[in-house]
C-alpha cells in the first residue's frame, strides 16, 4: 500500500463484498452466513457447521449467490453456536448439524426463515420477501459497541473485510494529516481511560512516553487475560485482530516508536492463529513494515507469548517476561514510559483500549467524549458469567447500571432465584450487593464500594452463594499466581487464606474476623504491585456487606446458603421418606442405609454432602439443614 489512495480504492472495492451486511434490501438472491467462530462456538464445533453447510449449499447449486464466512463471537455465547444469515439479519442459535442443512433449504433456497431457531424473535420480525422489519434482541439493543464493532461482523482472517468497515484510515489519517502531539492531544480530549483495570488516562500515558528521551521506543500490547471468566480481550483479538495493530502503528507514530510487542497468553490458541495471519497480512499489505503510506514512518509488531502467569498482567512483569526474564514485577519508579522493555521508553496498554482508538481519530474526541459519563467516558466491554441467563459478552455505554446490566442485556437471574451481589474486576476486584443494584458502572462509582472496574469480568451471584466461600474461591486464586516477590503479597495472603480456610470449616472464632480484616488493609497498603495490592479487596467488600455471614460461620457454626460442607447436613425427613432406596443406591460415599417401611438414614460421618440424593429423591424428602 504505497498510498492513501491506493487504500481507498481498495475499501471502496471491498465495500461492494460486504454491503450484504447492513442489511441492504437490493440484494437479489445473494446472502452472507457469517458462522460465529469464537472459541465457545468453536468448541462447539462450529467449523464442522461451516463445512457442513458449504457441502449442502454445492449441492443445492447455490454455491455463486451464498458467501459462508467464520466470524469472531458475536457477544451471546449461551446461545451458541450461533449462525447470521444477511441481508435479512436472521439470527439462529444453538445450531447443530441438524438444523444448518434446514437452513440451508428452507432459507436460503427457499427464502423462508426457520422460526423454530430464530434467536428471541418472532414471525412478525420478518415480511414476506425474508426482509428484517423490526426486531432486535434486548441483548444486542441494549448495547453500544465500538470495541466490539467488528467482531461477528467481518471475516478476522481477511484483511480486506477489515479495510472495507474504514480499517486503515485512521492509520492514513494520522500519518499524512496530524502531527504526533496533534494525535495525543486527540486522544487525551476523547477522554479515554485504560481498560485494562486502573482506568488511567490513555492521552496522558502516551504523552509520558512521547515525552522521554531517546531514539528507541517501544509500543506494547497487554493480552495476558488472566481474570477467571474474563474473555474481552480474547474475543476481540479472535474476531479483529487489525483493530489492534492499527492502533498499535498509531500509538508508536505518536511516542515515536517502531517496534510493537504483543504479549497474549498462549492459551489462546485461535487468537494467537489470527493475531499471526494479521501481523503477516499487514505486513504484505504494506500497512506495517518500512515507509507506511510513502511516510517515513515505519513501524513492526511481534507476538510474544505468555506461559498463563497472572502476575504477567502488571505492566513491569510483562515487560521483563517478553525481554525473556522471569515475570516478575519491578519497582516503580522509574516508570515503563522512562524505562520499560530492555530499559527503554516503553508504553503500554490492553486490547481493550487500543480497540477504541481507530474510531476515537477517525469521528473525533467529542464523539467518543459525549458517550458516558463526566469521569468515565466512552464503552465498556464486560464479560458477563455466573448465574444469570444470557452469558457472554456485553459492551455498554458507561453509566448504565447494573441493573441494566444484568436484567434488561443478561436476561435476569435463572429459576426464579434472588441476585444476590456481583464480583467486578476478577479476583482484584469486590462484590456489589443487591442494595447497590442501581450503581453506575463507572470507574468511581465501583471505586466507592470497594470495587473496581478491572478488565472487565463480572460475575452474578445469586441466594445460593455463601459470601465466605466467595472470597475464599478468589482469594485461592491469588495465593496460586503469587509471584512470590514481596513478603505482604507470598506470605499475608497465605496467612488470609489460612484463617477463611477455618472459618469455612467451623473452627472459626470472632477474633478471626478481626484479624482477617486488619491483615487484608495491611496487605492492600504494602505490596508491590497490583496484584497484591488488591487481593483482599474480595475480603474487604464481602466483609464491608456480608459480615453477617462470617459471623454466622463463626458463632453459629452455619452456612446461611448451604455451600459449607463442614457447616451443614443432610437430612432425611422420616415423615416424608418412601423407603424407595434411589438415594441409597446414587450416594457415592455408601452412606445411606434403610429398609423397606422404615425411613431411611445417613451417616453423617461418612456422608460427601455432594447433594447427589437430593437431586434424585422423588418425594422431596431429603434436604440440606443450614
Amino acid at each position: 500500500m504505497k498510498s492513501l489512495a491506493e487504500l481507498s480504492e481498495l475499501r471502496l472495492k471491498s465495500r461492494d463484498k460486504v454491503n450484504l451486511r447492513e442489511d441492504k434490501a437490493d440484494t437479489g438472491s445473494r446472502r452472507d452466513v457469517l458462522i460465529c467462530g469464537g472459541t465457545g462456538c468453536l468448541s462447539s464445533n462450529s467449523e464442522k457447521l461451516k463445512e457442513r453447510l458449504e457441502a449442502k449449499v454445492a449441492e443445492l447449486g447455490l454455491s455463486d449467490d451464498i458467501n459462508i464466512i467464520m466470524t469472531g463471537c458475536f457477544g451471546l455465547c449461551a446461545e451458541g453456536p450461533i449462525v447470521v444469515v444477511h441481508p435479512d439479519g436472521a439470527m439462529y442459535s444453538k445450531v447443530s448439524l441438524k438444523d444448518i442443512e434446514e437452513i440451508a433449504e428452507e432459507h436460503l433456497k427457499n427464502g423462508k426463515v426457520v422460526e423454530s431457531k430464530l434467536i428471541g424473535v418472532d414471525s412478525e420480525s420478518y415480511d414476506e420477501n425474508c426482509q428484517k422489519t423490526e426486531h432486535t434482541a434486548d441483548f444486542f439493543s441494549n448495547q453500544k459497541r465500538v470495541a466490539l464493532r467488528n467482531c461477528g461482523r467481518i471475516n478476522p482472517e481477511n484483511i480486506e473485510e477489515y479495510i472495507a468497515f474504514d480499517g486503515y484510515q485512521a492509520l492514513g489519517k494520522v500519518l499524512t494529516e496530524m502531527t504526533p502531539e496533534e494525535v495525543i492531544q486527540t486522544v487525551k480530549d476523547s477522554g479515554l481511560r485504560g481498560r485494562g483495570g486502573a482506568g488511567f488516562p490513555t492521552g496522558q500515558k502516551w504523552s509520558f512516553a512521547a515525552a522521554s528521551p531517546g531514539p528507541v521506543k517501544y509500543v506494547a500490547c497487554n493480552a495476558d487475560e488472566g481474570d477467571p471468566g474474563a474473555f474481552m480481550d480474547r474475543s476481540i483479538l479472535e474476531g479483529d485482530p487489525h483493530s489492534v495493530i492499527e492502533a498499535m502503528a498509531i500509538a508508536g507514530y505518536a511516542i515515536g516508536a517502531n517496534q510493537g510487542y504483543i504479549y497474549v497468553r498462549a492459551e489462546y490458541p485461535t487468537a494467537v492463529k489470527r493475531l499471526n495471519i494479521a501481523i503477516e497480512q499487514a505486513n504484505e499489505y504494506g500497512l506495517l513494515g518500512d515507509n507506511i503510506f510513502g511516510t517515513d514512518f515505519s513501524f513492526n509488531v511481534e507476538l510474544r507469548l505468555g506461559a498463563g502467569a497472572f502476575v504477567c498482567g502488571e505492566e513491569t512483569a510483562l515487560m521483563n517476561s517478553i525481554e525473556g526474564k522471569r515475570g516478575e514485577p519491578r519497582p516503580r519508579p522509574p516508570f515503563p514510559a522512562l524505562k520499560g522493555i530492555f530499559d527503554k521508553p516503553s508504553m503500554l496498554n490492553n486490547v481493550e483500549t487500543y480497540a477504541n482508538i481507530c474510531q476515537i481519530i477517525l469521528k473525533g474526541a467529542d464523539w467518543f467524549a459525549n458517550m458516558g459519563t463526566e469521569k468515565s467516558k466512552g464503552t465498556k466491554v464486560f464479560a458477563v458469567g455466573g448465574k444469570i441467563n444470557n452469558t457472554g459478552l456485553v459492551e455498554i455505554e458507561m453509566g448504565t447500571t447494573l441493573r441494566d446490566v444484568i436484567y434488561n442485556i443478561g436476561g435476569g437471574v435463572p429459576n426464579g432465584k434472588k441476585f444476590k451481589a456481583a464480583q467486578t474486576g476478577g479476583p482484584s476486584g469486590g462484590c456489589i450487593p443487591a442494595s447497590h443494584i442501581d450503581t453506575p458502572m463507572t470507574y468511581d462509582d465501583l471505586s466507592a464500594l470497594g470495587s473496581m472496574m478491572g478488565s472487565g469480568g463480572l460475575i452474578v451471584m445469586d441466594e445460593d452463594n455463601c459470601m465466605v466461600d466467595i472470597a475464599k474461591f478468589f482469594l485461592e486464586f491469588t495465593v496460586d499466581e503469587s509471584c512470590g516477590k514481596c513478603p505482604p503479597c507470598r506470605i499475608g495472603t497465605k496467612r488470609m487464606l489460612e484463617i477463611l480456610n477455618k472459618i469455612t470449616r467451623g473452627s472459626g472464632e470472632l477474633e478471626d474476623i478481626d484479624k482477617l480484616e486488619v491483615l487484608a488493609k495491611n496487605i492492600k497498603a504494602s505490596a508491590l504491585c497490583g496484584l497484591g495490592q488488591t487481593a483482599p479487596n474480595p475480603i474487604l467488600s464481602t466483609l464491608r456487606y456480608f459480615r453477617d455471614e462470617y459471623i454466622a460461620h463463626v458463632v453459629d457454626k452455619k452456612c446461611p446458603a448451604g455451600v459449607c460442607k463442614n457447616l451443614i447436613q443432610i437430612k432425611i425427613n422420616p415423615d416424608i421418606c418412601k423407603s424407595c432406596g434411589i438415594c441409597s443406591k446414587v450416594c457415592p460415599a455408601g452412606c445411606i442405609t434403610g429398609e423397606k417401611k422404615v425411613p431411611y438414614q445417613i451417616s453423617q460421618a461418612e456422608c460427601l454432602k455432594c447433594g447427589a440424593c437430593i437431586e434424585k429423591c422423588p418425594f422431596k424428602a431429603i434436604y440440606k439443614d443450614v
